[in-house]
């Protein structure tokens, strides 16, 4: 694909392009394979199939064809009629053209931006540095295998197998995860973890059976899969935090306490948690975000977006009219780099989209440049200015 095409599809998808665009885009589609590279490429860039899950494809289409009869150009009413009669063009403009509602690409595609070294900043890897009881330290990325009696690691996962349970003192590894990096583990119990960028996880390597299987989140974010209770013997799954604690009966949730931020968020994906906290106790069900806030010692519980939440597990990422603030802080975490704002207004400026997370880091903020929240960016070495 041609970057001309690669311009069009983008003005096409926010709705911008004119009518020599649209015939060139109708050409190209025609031709073998290409709708499916189209459908592909936004896929690739945009995850809009994972979005368009829970999108009202239907009605998303009355209203566009309602716009449509609003224009005063006959023609252009019929090229763009013409260009959505191939469903993977129709199912996808749907979906962008309301999923990022308020970014509108109505420019000519800027410069490149000024590089001012050849480093390519390349997106996050699976890696982490493995703790033992002992103190020892074990560096776990691609290439490095590790392997004990009930422990095993190809570099990319670490699986701890239900060894001989012990009524003593129970033994506890750390993970941490720096940034630019994410790991999957799997607990003695059954119990799966995800774990983002610059986080640290602290577990047993096994459980006492008949007591409350705990873990600590001491930082950042992860996805828990808990292993029932039915499955050993009743046994309570309970993760520790700051100032909460979660007491779970067999569930999936998510919890994001960063060190740089001043709420623990939890988001219950299904089943039950209790978020206890100062004394106090919230029951979330399914769908329902609980927001901790460090400082006051407030909790405030929402109904949100679980994928939008989570998505991050799926190689995503999902902003909902963020702030370029906080959107830059999670990139910050997965690129391992540091952003600055040299324009400080850029910072309030919001951005509704999808992203892969296999981007390198300037195909993500070129996307966001073209919607216009930025004018510009520099990057040299690990540090990115934002114009």
């Amino acid at each position: 694909m041609n970057q001309k095409i690669e311009i069009i599809i983008v003005k096409f998808l926010m709705n911008t392009a004119n009518i020599e665009e649209l015939e060139a885009l109708t050409d190209w589609i025609n031709k073998p394979g290409n709708k499916q590279y189209f459908k592909n490429y936004v896929r690739i860039n945009y995850a809009m199939d994972i979005n368009m899950k829970q999108f009202d494809t239907l009605n998303a289409k009355k209203e566009y064809l309602r716009k449509i009869k609003q224009d005063k150009s006959v023609f252009y009413k019929y090229r763009v009629y013409n260009v959505l009669k191939y469903p993977a063009a129709a199912i996808i403009v749907f979906g962008l053209g309301y999923f990022f509602k308020d970014n509108i690409f109505n420019t000519p595609v800027k410069p490149d931006p000024i590089i001012v070294n050849t480093n390519i900043i390349l997106p996050g890897t699976d890696k982490a540095t493995l703790t033992l009881e002992d103190g020892s330290v074990v560096a776990l990325e691609k290439g490095n295998n590790y392997e004990t009696q009930n422990v095993k690691s190809n570099g990319e996962e670490i699986i701890y197998d239900a060894g001989e349970r012990s009524k003593a003192e129970m033994a506890y590894n750390y993970l941490t995860i720096p940034r630019g990096g994410q790991f999957f583990v799997k607990l003695s119990d059954g119990t799966q973890v995800w774990l983002n960028s610059e986080s640290k996880l602290k577990y047993p390597v096994n459980f006492i059976e008949g007591e409350s299987r705990n873990v600590e989140l001491i930082y950042g974010e992860a996805y828990f899969d808990v292993s029932p209770s039915t499955l050993h013997k009743g046994s309570k799954f309970k993760v520790f935090n700051q100032s909460q604690e979660i007491e779970v009966l067999g569930t999936e949730f998510n919890i994001k306490a960063y060190k740089d931020e001043t709420s623990v968020y939890t988001t219950l994906v299904e089943g039950k948690v209790a978020v206890g906290f100062n004394g106090g106790k919230e029951n979330l069900v399914p769908n329902q975000q609980s927001d901790l806030n460090i400082l006051s010692g407030i909790i405030t519980v929402t109904k949100v977006d679980v994928f939008n939440e989570i998505s991050w597990k799926e190689g995503v990422f999902t902003f909902e009219s963020k702030p370029l603030k906080e959107i830059t802080k999670v990139l910050s975490r997965w690129y391992d780099v540091d952003i600055i704002f040299d324009d400080k207004a850029s910072e309030e400026k919001r951005f509704n989209g999808s992203l892969n997370r296999k981007l390198k880091i300037n195909q993500i903020l070129d996307i966001i440049k073209n919607f216009d929240k930025i004018k510009d960016y520099e990057i040299n070495k690990k540090t990115i200015v934002i114009k």
